[in-house]
């Protein structure tokens, strides 16, 4: 067995991605070591990193003032700056991505515009014009599951897209999010297109989840089940996801090549400090999932963390769990929906502060 402990978890059939990209990562050669090191076999971005990697430093300037003697818009400026960092992380992990079974890892995921995650037919415009701008196989486009959002997936999936899909909360949406992928596959064996290709994930958000619920739980005399509600919904999200990929209907896209939409589990830090900072990390170590960490959380299971496949332990108790939380009263279906909306505004808040940064930038220059 590995002796570093991140590495170790891939032997227990979980992949772990990078959520974290810039263009410093790459070019020190960390990036190259975190995956030779520690067996990171993808990487994730969203805005909010973006604007983290844009804003704190000065590796982007000259590319922005490059690009703004044009007439793009600053959206314009800022997907070129990122598809320039998103191509050159793919051709990073472009062997891991060639490893048997090709595409089974190697991908590095790049968000549409957060301002189209209410708009079907934007979104699906954007994650077409992303997908051929980068022009690498082993891309993702990161796509949110929101309610526009599933007919956006079936469509991209069709046109023979990668595709991440991300803000994924709740447990009916997840099943919708599924059918999308495989609804998207059948069309596309339909027209006698290939399916072995195409590679997808279901991103489930967690530690979000305990924010908001681990107050009401104080409220309603359950403070036992403190950290333990996303937990219990990512274990029921993989029986989800264990019955929908072993249907009749799948067996056949599977028998042309396909490959189930794995689960992978987002927003694995720790928000709670009375928590074990590699608490979500440990809980849900599976076969056939992604978990994608920020690097401080990788560290810190660099560190101390306990490797074992925990994600099918006490599958009765995370039923139990959502029954008590129902029984007291707490809808989820409300919480997830309220996670969902407060998720756009986290992405397009900081969305809205890089467009700023790249004009200030832009407006230093000209």
């Amino acid at each position: 067995m590995a002796s570093n402990k991140v590495k170790q978890i891939h032997e227990f059939g979980q992949s772990i991605w990078l959520d974290f990209i810039d263009r410093k990562i790459i070019n020190t050669g960390e990036l190259k070591k975190l995956v030779e090191e520690d067996g990171v076999r993808g990487v994730t971005s969203n805005p909010a990193i973006f604007e983290k990697a844009i804003s704190s430093s000065a590796d982007y300037d000259a590319d922005i003032s490059a690009l703004s003697k044009g007439d793009k818009t600053n959206e314009e400026i800022f997907f070129g700056l990122a598809v320039s960092d998103i191509k050159l992380a793919c051709d990073l992990l472009r062997p891991v991505y060639d490893e048997a079974p090709k595409g089974g890892d190697g991908y590095v995921s790049l968000e549409v515009s957060p301002f189209l995650a209410l708009n079907t037919e934007g979104t699906i415009k954007q994650a077409i014009e992303l997908w051929k701008a980068v022009d690498k196989e082993n891309v993702m486009i990161k796509i949110p599951g929101t309610e526009p959002g599933l007919p956006a997936i079936r469509k991209a999936i069709s046109e023979g897209i990668n595709i991440n899909v991300t803000l994924l909360f709740g447990l009916d949406r997840y099943e919708a999010v599924t059918e999308a992928y495989i609804s998207g596959l059948e069309e596309r064996a339909a027209k006698g297109l290939p399916v072995s290709n195409i590679a997808s994930v279901a991103s489930f958000f967690l530690s979000r989840i305990d924010v908001v619920v681990d107050p009401l739980l104080d409220e309603k005399g359950l403070g036992e089940l403190k950290g333990e509600v996303a937990i219990a919904s990512a274990k029921k999200a993989y029986e989800i996801y264990k019955r929908v990929f072993s249907t009749d209907r799948w067996k056949k896209l599977a028998e042309k090549g396909a490959v189930p939409q794995r689960l992978l589990w987002a927003s694995t830090s720790s928000k709670n400090p009375a928590f074990k900072d590699t608490k979500y990390v440990e809980a849900l170590i599976g076969p056939d999932t992604v978990d994608t960490i920020p690097l401080e959380t990788l560290e810190a299971y660099r560190d101390h963390g306990d490797p074992a496949s925990r994600l099918e332990d006490d599958l009765d108790g995370a039923t139990e769990v959502l029954a008590k939380i129902k029984a007291a009263g707490i809808d989820i279906d409300a919480i997830t929906k309220q996670l969902e909306d407060e998720g756009i505004d986290k992405f397009n808040k900081p969305f809205e502060k890089l467009l700023q940064a790249i004009e200030d930038q832009k407006s230093k220059v000209n």
